[in-house]
């Protein structure tokens, strides 16, 4: 049977948009990696977990058992900055809904694991984020409850 050239995207143009979008290594990430690494701390990228099938954090701290996500704004629905795109927005609001439903399950895996999760939306500072990560990191290692 030969493959349906049906696409999903309302125009050529959108189709190799959405081509071109990337899984790992955004900007926002790389920014956050850089940073931690400068500061000494040693992480694994793009690391699947074993609670979450076919699924993977961004980084990962796996001895602290510590999971960063560095969520884009647009692809997992951000309250402050996702608006739905006009053409075809039915396929666009079902498709964030279920990232956003993914992306919740995936923290409730992990978290019922025993593991921590931290979601850092793209649009914060590098600084902010760092930060949040190197307090979660000292809490783990001091035995405190994260708040």
């Amino acid at each position: 049977m030969a493959p349906s050239s049906a696409s999903w995207a309302s125009s050529p143009g959108a189709l190799a948009t959405m081509k071109a979008n990337i899984r790992r290594d955004t900007k926002p990430e790389l920014e956050m990696r850089r940073r931690l690494h400068a500061l000494g701390y040693r992480y694994r990228v793009d690391h699947p977990l074993k609670e979450t099938p076919r699924r993977r954090a961004d980084l990962v701290f796996t001895r602290l058992k510590l999971a960063i996500f560095v969520d884009g704004c647009f692809w997992h629905g951000c309250p402050k900055h996702y608006i739905s795109p006009r053409a075809n927005s039915d396929y666009w609001i079902q498709k964030v809904e279920r990232n956003r439903a993914r992306d919740a399950d995936t923290t409730a895996r992990l978290t019922e694991a025993g593991w921590r999760v931290l979601r850092i939306w793209e649009h914060v500072p590098v600084e902010e984020g760092v930060s949040m990560v190197e307090a979660t990191i000292e809490s783990l290692r001091a035995g405190q409850p994260i708040r």
